[in-house]
């Protein structure tokens, strides 16, 4: 059966079991759109191509499943690279449709045609620049196969308009050709017999142990197991900006998040710890701070599916390259024949208590405001997240909203919490909820955004009202680029420059409006709860609640960027107890 490149596309994105896409067409990925009016794919049409590619990863945070954005060549390729990277260092599995000029345009400097491939090379996981139609299905198996398999994370497939034009005759490919395709991708997914044993035994020695929680514990859907070896050996657990939710808040073991704006107890504790297992994490500097100081009595077990992650800026003591949901179940297994074969656990009771402590002396706060001051942000947070229906999904922007909200919140399940940990990209959080609510459409997601941040992607609301998409928006509002500013203030002299976005312009209850959502201006305390209660009630589009939040609120605890996490600043009213940390 002859059919045209477009229409081996769109059947191997069916093939793929694609449900729904975001995108947005153009000149050289035209041929792409018009078989996709018989398709049953969703698509959704964006507002910017950078909106389709955090739809994309909204998708796939919540669902597993890779998301798929489609746009055409040039500037709109290139619109695609802040998600890619974003993606590409969070670990997403998304796949990137990119149109191209012609085969015979190709280095002519055409119209709309940029070096798509060599521009994202070192922000995808694979790309390709598919040169013939009867290429096409095996492109997209490939990619589907690379962004879901060993670290997940983004693929681009890049189509010349006359691949997407001319006609081949249709192949399925099966597993063996997709693996045959692939002789040098074999990811390691088991983890070494040996290397666990030797972790096993060295958890059951450590007297001060931490189990180190990151991103990758929820990539590879191994929360039971973390959740087994903690209550098993009773460890204190610490849950990274990426790993929120993957061990739950309420659980008298989790010391909550450490790293810059971790808890006290949760840093100290990594501090002086004898044995980090760090399970799916990458060692990140915003947990470390300065490296030579950081965890200076400890042995490491590390626990990732990428390679190159083991040694990258600490060396272990128990490298383990394996999938985190196998690593952790043969952990399980091990340590339980290990104590029912008659050896012990040492005694971690004083730990335990020396870290109970610090968790009591050093929770997070905040001065409340007094009557007729600006509201707190952090109360907002806390009103949201007590009104919140039952498994609400959270997504952040990035900046101070995105570490009240992972402080404030209670995260109680797995792939409740959406944000962008290791770009720190401004302006994700309204596309990616968009996405998120998709994946999931029975239930409630909440993005919360700065002021700054909503700025950059806002217009993804006539998205999300035109596409019926009714996701909420609380925007914590102080008039500032909040994080730079507390930069400013507390390390430039209080030397605030270009850091003021004009209170009051734009109005975002008239903007959301224009938007076709519903808009809601919140002012004093008062005012907060009924507006949460209202926006959760309002299901038919999307609502934007815009908090007037105090100006001159800093995040507290802080290790200041460069410093070691012993230096950890404290929130004034616990400065004087900062010896209980010692």
């Amino acid at each position: 059966m002859k059919i045209t490149g477009a229409e081996a596309l769109i059947k191997a994105l069916e093939m793929e079991k694609v449900d729904v896409m975001f995108g947005y067409p153009g000149g050289c990925i035209l041929p792409a759109y018009d078989p996709l009016l018989q398709s049953p794919i969703r698509h959704i049409l964006v507002r910017h191509e950078q909106g389709a590619g955090h739809m994309a990863e909204g998708y796939a945070h919540v669902t597993g499943r890779p998301g798929v954005a489609m746009v055409t060549s040039g500037p709109a390729a290139t619109n695609l690279v802040t998600p890619l990277c974003d993606a590409y260092m969070d670990s997403i599995p998304m796949v990137a449709i990119t149109g191209q000029v012609s085969t015979t345009a190709i280095g002519t400097d055409a119209f709309q045609e940029c070096d798509t491939v060599g521009i994202t090379r070192s922000i995808t996981k694979h790309n390709e620049l598919v040169m013939s139609p009867a290429d096409i299905p095996l492109a997209v198996r490939q990619a589907f196969h690379i962004a879901t398999t060993g670290r997940p994370g983004p693929v681009l497939l890049d189509l010349p308009k006359d691949v997407l034009q001319n006609t081949m005759t249709w192949h399925w490919p099966t597993d063996d050709e997709v693996a045959d395709s692939l002789p040098g991708y074999k990811p390691n997914t088991k983890g070494h017999p040996r290397m666990i044993k030797e972790a096993a035994k060295l958890m059951l020695a450590a007297e001060r142990p931490v189990l180190y929680l990151g991103g990758g514990v929820l990539k590879a859907r191994a929360a039971e197991y973390v959740k087994q070896i903690a209550e098993m050996l009773n460890i204190p657990v610490v849950t990274t900006l990426m790993a929120r939710g993957a061990f739950p808040d309420s659980h008298p073991l989790n010391l909550g998040m450490p790293g810059m704006h971790g808890t006290a107890a949760a840093v100290t504790a990594m501090q002086k710890s004898d044995l980090l297992i760090a399970l799916g994490a990458r060692f990140d500097d915003r947990v470390t701070g300065k490296v030579a100081t950081f965890a200076p009595e400890a042995k490491i077990i590390h626990v990732d599916i990428d390679p190159a992650e083991q040694g990258k800026v600490r060396k272990p003591d128990v490298p383990i390259v394996g999938d985190c949901r196998q690593v952790t179940k043969e952990l399980v297994k091990a340590l339980r024949e290990m104590l029912d074969g008659g050896e012990k656990q040492a005694d971690i009771g004083a730990w335990r208590s020396r870290v109970s402590g610090w968790r009591e002396q050093f929770p997070l706060t905040y001065d409340q405001s007094e009557p007729g001051e600006a509201l707190k942000p952090q109360y907002c947070l806390e009103m949201l997240r007590d009104n919140a229906p039952e498994d609400t999904i959270l997504v952040a922007g990035v900046g101070q909203h995105q570490m009240w909200s992972s402080q404030y919140w209670r995260f109680e399940k797995p792939y409740t919490w959406v944000n962008s940990g290791g770009l720190g990209t401004m302006g994700f959080s309204v596309p990616a909820a968009i996405g998120a609510k998709v994946g999931c459409p029975d239930k409630t997601v909440w993005a919360i955004d700065g002021d700054g941040c909503f700025q950059m992607t806002a217009q993804e609301l006539i998205t999300a009202s035109l596409s019926k998409v009714p996701i909420k928006v609380g925007i914590l509002n102080n008039s500032y680029l909040g994080m730079v500013r507390q930069w400013q203030e507390m390390f430039y002299g209080e030397r605030y420059s270009e850091v003021d976005l004009g209170g009051g312009v734009p109005d975002f209850v008239k903007w959301a409006e224009a938007m076709g959502c519903v808009g809601i201006r919140v002012e004093s305390p008062e005012e907060v709860e009924p507006a949460i209660q209202k926006a959760n009630g309002i299901n038919d589009r999307p609502v934007v609640v815009d908090f007037r939040v105090a100006e001159m609120e800093k995040v507290f605890p802080m290790v200041p960027a460069g410093a070691s996490n012993d230096d950890i600043m404290l929130p004034p009213s616990q400065t004087a107890k900062r010896e209980f940390l010692r």
